[in-house]
């Protein structure tokens, strides 16, 4: 289906629009919000970002499996908080085309550079790999891949069919933003995966801080909506990466946007330097958001519109991502 793709205007509002006052805590008392003082000191974690690692043999089981195979994990490559507790439950979010990107984003701890061409042989490996950790959802994300023509879209497509074909579990895309390729996009839409995701990561005033100078916040509204378009049986989710200097009415503000785009499912998810020994590369953390905001944050998108919402300091896009899938 050949359909004209035109650009959002940027500063959504949302008639479902709400503001902090609008949601009750808890135990229904209404309490003021401090969303821009940050924690005392950014150089160290405060309590609720430390966890233990989960242990067990299926840690093993997974991470030898994906070594066997040769596959790669965002889990690893991105550093994930989660990684332990995933691989400890038999499920791990596929990295395909490569482990190398073309994009210099500053919060991310993938590599970057010239990556290799696309492994033909990829998509059977990623469906073999489905079978044998027995996951009923698949979630399968990429690294960016400016120097193909489509982005990765044809790859995207074959790994989606041969995991079908395969088990039959519901799959999940994280993709990049196909350069500004509606064309791509629509080879991955066509394959018809349950859940498509695109990460928002931040509100459009830092979005070519963040994300770099080939990215648009209008062109992610514009994929999200398109997905709908072509096909709305297709779940759309997205995420926003918190505590990069942007404020509770910001968030407020580009949560009415992706909702304006047809948006079902929202992560928020606090952002962690990849690195402390090499600050220089990444972003800083300007603030650590509480738990307590989360679940404020939380609540608030549930009333605005979202039908399913995990909003929690370690809550990543593909975090819990069955649970998401399955509950609505």
């Amino acid at each position: 289906m050949n359909l004209p793709l035109e650009l959002p205007t940027v500063g959504c509002k949302s008639e479902a629009r709400c503001t902090t006052a609008d949601v009750a805590t808890g135990d229904g008392a209404l309490r003021p919000q401090r969303p821009d003082a940050p924690y005392e000191d950014t150089r160290r974690l405060p309590p609720w970002l430390k966890r233990n690692v989960p242990k067990g043999n299926a840690n093993h089981f997974t991470a030898g499996l994906l070594e066997e195979l040769h596959l790669e994990t965002v889990c690893d490559n991105a550093k994930c908080p989660n990684r332990m507790e995933c691989y400890s439950q038999k499920t791990a979010t596929f990295m395909v085309l490569g482990n190398v990107c073309t994009r210099p984003c500053g919060f991310c701890a993938v590599e970057r550079g010239r990556p290799a061409p696309p492994d033909a042989n990829e998509p059977a490996r990623l469906a073999e790999a489905s079978a044998r950790l027995g996951l009923k959802h698949v979630v399968i994300t990429s690294v960016t891949r400016d120097d193909l023509p489509d982005g990765g879209a044809e790859h995207f497509r074959q790994c989606v069919l041969a995991v079908r074909q395969r088990i039959g579990a519901s799959i999940e895309v994280l993709t990049p933003d196909f350069v500004h390729n509606p064309a791509a996009l629509d080879r991955v839409i066509a394959a018809a995966p349950e859940v498509f995701n695109h990460n928002t990561e931040t509100v459009p005033r830092l979005y070519r801080q963040v994300r770099g100078p080939r990215s648009d916040f209008r062109w992610t509204l514009a994929l999200l909506a398109r997905v709908k378009q072509l096909n709305p049986a297709i779940k759309t989710k997205s995420g926003l990466m918190l505590g990069l200097g942007e404020t509770h009415e910001e968030i407020l503000d580009t949560l009415t946007c992706l909702l304006d785009a047809g948006c079902d499912f929202l992560t928020l998810g606090q952002y962690l330097m990849p690195s402390s020994t090499s600050a220089d590369h990444y972003l800083p953390v300007v603030r650590y958001i509480p738990p307590e905001e989360f679940a404020l944050l939380g609540r608030q998108a549930k009333a605005l519109g979202f039908k399913q919402v995990a909003s929690g300091p370690f809550v990543r896009s593909s975090y819990h991502a069955r649970e998401m899938a399955e509950m609505f």
